[in-house]
C-alpha cells in the first residue's frame, strides 16, 4: 500500500495534521481536491492479511461476495483457503468455489478436506444443503480445528446474517465469531445513510434503535452508522480481544458514493475506538474491491517518509 503526500501537506505542522487520532488532511484536502490517500494493490493489501489469519465477516450485505473476493485473491497465490459459515449462506456458483464439501460431522470435513487439499487451492465448507437453497453452516468449535490443518493458510467465515440489508444490529445471539479469529471486518453499506431506520432498511430495527438512542423512523446519519459500528454491543459484538477489526464501507461504486464513503469513514475513526485503525472503502461486486483506505496515524516524524500511511 502506497502513501502519496502531496504539496498542500508538506511543512503543516503534526498538531495541525492530527486530532484526537485523526488524519486532519483528510478532513481538509477532500474539500480541497488536494487529495492523500492509501491505494491498495488488493485485498490483501487493504486488510494486512497474513498466512494464518482466520477472517470473520459481519454485519451488513455483501459479506458473501466479499469472502469470495477474498477468497479469490488469497488463493491465486497458491494458499489453501477455505471458506465457510457459522450462519447460512446461499450456496455458491461454481465460479465462486473450486470445490464445495458437505458434512455434519466434524471428523468427515475434516477428512475429505485433507483428500483434497492438495488438488484445490479454494474450498467451501458447510455441514448440509437446507430445503432453503441455503447452506446450514458449521461450528466456532470446528473452525478452530479445521485452522490446525497445516494446509490451511486462511479461514474466512461468514459469521452474521443480514436479510441482504446494508446496515443491521445484532440480537443476543449475533454474531458467530469464532475464539480463533484475527480479524474482523464489519461491513455496512454506504447507501444505507439516509434511509429510515425501519425494518425495510435495517435489519433488527428495534435493536439498532434502542443501541444508538434514535427513535424509530429517523434519518439514518453517518453519525449513527459509525456509533452502530463502534459500539461493543453493535455489529462487532463478541470480537475476540486479540483480533484486529477494520471496518469495509461497500457499495462505493453508486453516485457520490466516494465523498460520502470517506466522511463516514473519517465519522468511525472520530469515534477513536481503540482497535479500529483504518477503515476500507469499495464495491464487493468489482473485480478489484478496493477503492481507497483511510488509516489513523502510524507515522515518523519524517513527514517525506513515503511509506508512513501504513495502517
Amino acid at each position: 500500500m502506497v502513501a502519496h503526500e502531496t504539496g498542500a501537506t508538506r511543512g503543516i505542522p503534526e498538531t495541525i495534521r492530527w486530532q484526537n487520532g485523526i488524519c486532519w488532511w483528510c478532513l481538509v484536502s477532500f474539500k480541497s481536491g488536494n487529495l492523500k490517500f492509501a491505494k491498495p494493490t488488493g485485498l490483501r493489501d487493504a486488510f494486512d492479511i497474513h498466512r494464518g489469519d482466520i477472517i470473520s465477516l459481519v454485519g451488513g450485505g455483501g459479506k458473501t461476495t466479499l469472502m469470495f473476493a477474498l477468497a479469490r485473491e488469497l488463493a491465486s497465490s497458491g494458499n489453501c483457503v477455505i471458506t465457510t459459515t457459522t450462519t447460512k449462506i446461499l450456496e455458491p456458483l461454481p465460479s465462486q468455489t473450486q470445490l464445495l464439501l458437505l458434512g455434519a460431522e466434524g471428523g468427515k470435513l475434516i477428512r475429505l478436506l485433507l483428500q483434497n487439499m492438495d488438488k484445490y487451492r479454494h474450498i467451501t465448507v458447510a455441514s448440509e444443503r437446507l430445503a432453503s437453497g441455503k447452506l446450514n453452516g458449521i461450528s466456532s468449535r470446528l473452525v478452530v480445528k479445521l485452522a490446525g490443518l497445516n494446509q490451511v493458510s486462511h479461514i474466512i467465515v461468514e459469521a452474521d446474517g443480514a436479510a441482504q440489508k446494508s446496515l443491521k444490529a445484532p440480537n443476543l445471539t449475533e454474531p458467530v465469531i469464532p475464539d480463533n479469529t484475527s480479524l474482523v471486518i464489519p461491513v455496512v453499506g454506504v447507501d444505507s445513510l439516509g434511509c429510515h431506520l425501519t425494518e425495510e432498511d435495517v435489519f433488527r430495527s428495534e435493536i439498532a434503535s434502542g443501541l444508538l438512542g434514535v427513535p424509530l423512523g429517523e434519518v439514518i446519519s453517518a453519525e449513527s452508522i459509525a456509533l452502530l459500528v463502534t459500539h461493543h454491543q453493535g455489529i462487532i459484538r463478541g470480537s475476540p480481544d486479540q483480533a484486529r477489526i477494520i471496518p469495509f464501507i461497500n457499495k462505493v461504486d453508486l453516485e457520490n458514493s466516494l465523498s460520502k464513503a470517506r466522511d463516514l469513514g473519517i465519522k468511525i475513526l472520530a469515534m477513536s475506538y481503540h482497535r479500529i485503525r483504518q477503515v476500507v472503502l469499495g464495491q464487493a461486486q468489482l473485480r478489484n474491491p478496493v477503492i481507497e483506505v483511510i488509516s489513523r496515524k502510524v507515522i515518523k516524524k519524517n513527514y517525506t517518509d513515503s511509506r508512513r500511511y501504513l495502517g
